[in-house]
């Protein structure tokens, strides 16, 4: 069996301290997990969204502003999350792989801490971790109903929303001229229209969350439960979910604490998902494992960087790694011949702007910065002031004035693939090769699903988008 690297990286550690004081009673521990959600919440500062829920709750609790999942996929990022490791060290790195192994010898769920301390531990929905398990023996049941009378729980609630297939809200439809578009999106009444359905579709998750929120009220359970809410990874979206911008790591953390929280405050101290697990024993008053590379969110200790990484999501082979402080970010290529849009199935039956760009493209009508994804190769090194270009799209890598920026984040990010990353490189090719052969069956009954041939090109496949999306069409995308 594989070993295990080490917990802590010292060079990733600065002091800091949010003021909360640890509790060794035993909370129930309650995640609330969006899938695929950006920081696009009232609370967090859209006004075009409608999100009275959670907005209640960042009023009742913290809210997270620098809060970065490890990986922007979803098998990847939930095998994680739920060892508070980071995925190359326990071969979890390549999405949904074919030979799922056991995790390394001594590494365990973090539910198996909790049930040792004498949890109930429940999950309703999504698991897709990427390592062998059952979840009827990971899992005491579905719900927290089912423990006994006076026990614990440690509980998780899987939201499948705002993943696509989006849903719209009849109830509070948002105008598609009032949404704000990213300079690396161009302005189109597609690319609109398509934002302004996955805001819609964050206003039904908000209606899901209520519902959970309500329950506890419902129940008594409220104040003793500390309601961790947070998504798996960034934005369904081109250039967002699958890579290693902050709109494919970035999403909201919302802690309520009763009488340990401070009500309405927040916090910008970077935050990966890592730190969920270790977090939440802490909480519990359970010994965090060494072996656990998040630490408690809470406690004096603060990150100067968060670390990403990106390899196969589904049939599409690559390696990404990124490190980001407070202001910067680098992101290092490994495959700089390969461009960005390698063909992807999901994303190309799903996501109606890529095919936008690429039409705009082929005609030469994106701008440099949309352009710039669209491109053939791509940089081996990237480099971003996110103070002054928040959007990621001015390459400062290469420059001698952030010279020195780039050396500091490079070497940072050496000393973290050295600790953190034995992953296999390249993937035995039965494992790519099996993807390829899944995906190539799944686009070809998406698309016929759409009464469309996986032939089709480019510009009939937008013109079909815009009949989905302005109602001449009833297809389901």
């Amino acid at each position: 069996m594989k070993c295990i690297l080490p917990a802590l990286f010292a060079a990733a550690i600065v002091v800091a301290d949010v003021g909360v004081a640890i509790s060794q009673d035993k909370p129930n521990i309650l995640w609330i997990v969006a899938d695929d959600l950006g920081p696009d919440l009232g609370c967090y500062g859209n006004d075009l969204v409608y999100t009275p829920n959670l907005d209640r709750l960042a009023s009742q609790g913290m809210k997270f502003t620098g809060m970065f999942t490890s990986t922007p996929v979803c098998s990847v990022s939930r095998s994680a999350l739920i060892t508070g490791m980071y995925p190359a060290t326990i071969d979890c790195h390549q999405h949904r792989k074919q030979y799922k192994d056991s995790l390394p010898d001594g590494v365990k769920p973090v539910t198996e801490y909790f049930r040792e301390a004498g949890y109930f531990v429940t999950n309703k929905g999504k698991t897709d971790y990427n390592f062998t398990h059952d979840r009827n023996e990971m899992y005491d049941g579905t719900d927290w109903s089912q423990r006994k009378e006076g026990q614990p729980f440690f509980a998780q609630i899987q939201i499948a929303l705002p993943h696509r297939p989006f849903q719209r809200d009849p109830e509070h439809p948002i105008d598609p001229d009032r949404v704000k578009i990213a300079p690396y999106y161009p302005d189109h009444k597609i690319s609109r229209k398509d934002w302004a359905l996955y805001l819609e579709t964050v206003q039904q998750m908000d209606k899901q969350v209520g519902a959970v929120l309500d329950r506890l009220d419902k129940e008594g359970l409220s104040e003793n439960t500390i309601v961790f809410f947070f998504g798996d990874q960034g934005r369904p979206h081109v250039r967002e979910k699958q890579f290693l911008y902050d709109g494919g790591l970035n999403t909201p953390l919302i802690v309520r604490w009763p009488n340990k929280i401070k009500p309405g405050t927040s916090s910008g101290r970077l935050v990966s998902s890592v730190d969920l697990a270790p977090t939440s024993l802490k909480a519990a008053g359970i010994e965090v494992p060494a072996h656990m590379h998040g630490y408690d969110i809470f406690g004096k200790k603060a990150r100067e960087y968060v670390f990403a990484s990106r390899d196969r999501m589904d049939e599409t082979v690559d390696r990404i790694r990124a490190v980001r402080s407070d202001r910067y970010k680098y992101i290092r290529n490994f495959y700089p011949e390969r461009p960005y849009t390698q063909f992807n199935a999901y994303k190309k039956h799903s996501y109606p702007t890529l095919t936008l760009m690429q039409v705009l493209h082929k005609r030469g009508e994106l701008t440099p910065e949309q352009a710039f994804f669209m491109a053939p190769q791509r940089p081996a090194e990237e480099l971003y002031d996110l103070k002054n270009d928040p959007f990621e799209v001015n390459n400062l890598a290469g420059i001698k004035e952030t010279a020195k920026i780039q050396k500091r984040l490079s070497n940072a990010l050496d000393d973290w693939l050295s600790a953190y990353d034995p992953g296999q490189y390249p993937e035995d090719p039965s494992e790519i090769e099996y993807a390829q052969k899944l995906m190539e069956r799944l686009f070809e009954q998406e698309m016929n699903k759409k009464g469309l041939s996986p032939d089709i090109s480019d510009e009939a496949f937008l013109e079909y988008w815009e009949k989905y999306l302005f109602g001449e069409e009833k297809a389901n995308p």
